[in-house]
């Protein structure tokens, strides 16, 4: 077995116990068995199990937030003042590459499902490091809707971000089921492309939204 090989094995086991089982539940040992590799693999070409969980990230967001990166410039290159609608779009469209295989498609949610335990697992070195990182394509994202709507505090947008995330996270881990879901409810099942032309909308108006009514008395 080569090295790249070995490291593909690696990320493969870990990636997927990760999302099965979250971050602490899994031990080296659980991802050194299904990978048939032995630990001083892992500890010779990942150094510890966070750097091992920062490499499962990196192998998803690298490319990713450069093919991003890519194709806003090419909107840019166009309109220097693209709608948020418009970076959206380029956003979906980005995540939807290359994923008309089944293999890449459950890779994608895979990911989705370790981005949401990101969210509710302890793990304070993995948003350092997605900060180190990817925080230049982070705030461009985040610029764009600042652009569209400078009255919007900071407050409005950190929640609101993070309610968008949270909708996607949920879309795209749960796909499957909800397809099934939708099929059984309605007699139809989207294709991704289907729902993502149904989700870019809803977290378009959502992100952009104006005014809020009060809901909730302050107490």
């Amino acid at each position: 077995m080569t090295q790249a090989d070995t490291i593909t094995r690696i990320l493969d086991s870990a990636e997927q116990l990760f999302a099965e089982k979250g971050f602490a539940e899994t031990s080296l040992r659980m991802i050194t068995t299904r990978a048939k590799v032995n630990l001083a693999a892992v500890n010779y070409h990942f150094g510890s199990k966070k750097d091992l969980i920062q490499a499962v990230f990196a192998r998803f967001l690298t490319p990713f937030t450069e093919k991003l990166d890519k194709e806003l410039n090419l909107v840019v290159e166009h309109n220097p003042s693209p709608s948020f609608n418009d970076v959206l779009s380029v956003l979906a469209k980005t995540m939807l590459t290359g994923i008309d295989r089944n293999e890449n498609y459950n890779k994608l949610s895979v990911f989705m499902r370790l981005l949401g335990l990101a969210y509710t697992q302890a793990q304070g070195h993995l948003r350092k490091f997605l900060l180190d990182n990817y925080a230049p394509s982070y705030s461009r994202f985040v610029g764009y809707l600042k652009l569209a709507h400078p009255s919007l505090s900071s407050r409005e947008i950190f929640w609101r971000i993070h309610f968008a995330i949270g909708a996607s996270v949920f879309t795209m881990s749960s796909i499957e089921v909800l397809r099934s879901m939708e099929e059984n409810d309605t007699g139809n099942k989207s294709s991704i492309a289907d729902i993502m032309n149904e989700l870019i909308p809803f977290l378009a108006a959502a992100l952009e939204q104006e005014t809020k009514p009060s809901f909730v008395e302050q107490a």
